[in-house]
């Protein structure tokens, strides 16, 4: 359970790191057992937050462990856990570029092959919310329209959607895969944006090139990458650069706009 903390606690930090949010705007939780999630504790800044203050809830949102109160987006990650079980971890950020998109109420359609490499058609967007659904049960109606959204997708390869006018949701099989997902999603809508202000008619990824892009890294024939047992024999010898985390180093992406926040 500590190792799980830590885990998640590095998650977090690492929203930070990868600038896809400021202050305390973000958040990171991950299955502990088909009964309990950890959660990032509500309002906590990156910078003084150590494992120990991930909060341990149940799948009603009452707190198991810990001494503060957990993110208010709980419920909100508590409903994708009940209806997606092969969802690990979950990630929510307001990073701009996807989140300017969610404002718009578009979705990032698949306008090249970066974004097939992780998202395996459009990322969606969901329906605004009615005043009811506002006023009663907010963050647990904020769950419901995510899953309508995703309503027969396959959310292993769709892994993130947008919140209409609110902000991203990702998920992934460990709370390091959620946030890896943000990032992309973040760095997919900007080119995407960009994309649109050269030319507001570029023409979507066509279909066989989409498929060909997400099979190759993801499929069952997929060749992408290095073979499990080759990886960890060249990382035994220690060639190449040394992270400066457990996870990246602070600005460490190239691409990035965005100023310098907290460091994690």
């Amino acid at each position: 359970m500590n190792d799980l903390r830590t885990e998640l606690c590095e998650a977090n930090c690492e929203i930070i790191r990868r600038r896809l949010a400021v202050l305390t705007w973000g958040n990171v939780s991950c299955r502990v057992d088909s009964s309990s999630i950890f959660i990032k504790p509500s309002g906590v800044p990156y910078e003084t937050m150590s494992a120990q203050d991930m909060v341990l809830v149940d799948m009603q949102g009452r707190v198991l462990e810990g001494g503060l109160r957990p993110s208010c987006d709980t419920p909100t990650h508590l409903e994708i856990y009940r209806v997606f079980p092969q969802v690990r971890a979950i990630c929510h950020v307001h990073s701009s570029y996807a989140t300017a998109f969610a404002q718009a109420g578009k979705p990032i359609t698949p306008m090249g092959t970066t974004q097939a490499d992780s998202f395996a058609g459009a990322i969606p967007v969901t329906r605004q919310l009615t005043p009811q659904e506002v006023e009663q049960d907010y963050e647990l109606n904020t769950g419901r329209v995510i899953a309508e959204a995703l309503a027969g997708l396959d959310v292993t390869k769709v892994p993130g959607v947008l919140v209409c006018q609110h902000g991203v949701f990702t998920w992934g099989n460990s709370p390091r895969a959620a946030v890896d997902n943000a990032y992309v999603l973040e760095q997919v809508a900007k080119i995407n944006f960009r994309t649109l202000l050269i030319n507001p008619s570029a023409p979507l990824l066509p279909d066989y090139l989409l498929r060909k892009h997400e099979e190759r890294k993801h499929g069952s024939s997929a060749y992408y990458g290095q073979p499990s047992d080759c990886r960890a024999s060249s990382l035994s010898l220690q060639h190449g650069c040394s992270p400066a985390s457990p996870l990246s180093a602070p600005g460490a992406s190239p691409g990035h706009d965005l100023p310098p926040q907290y460091p994690g």
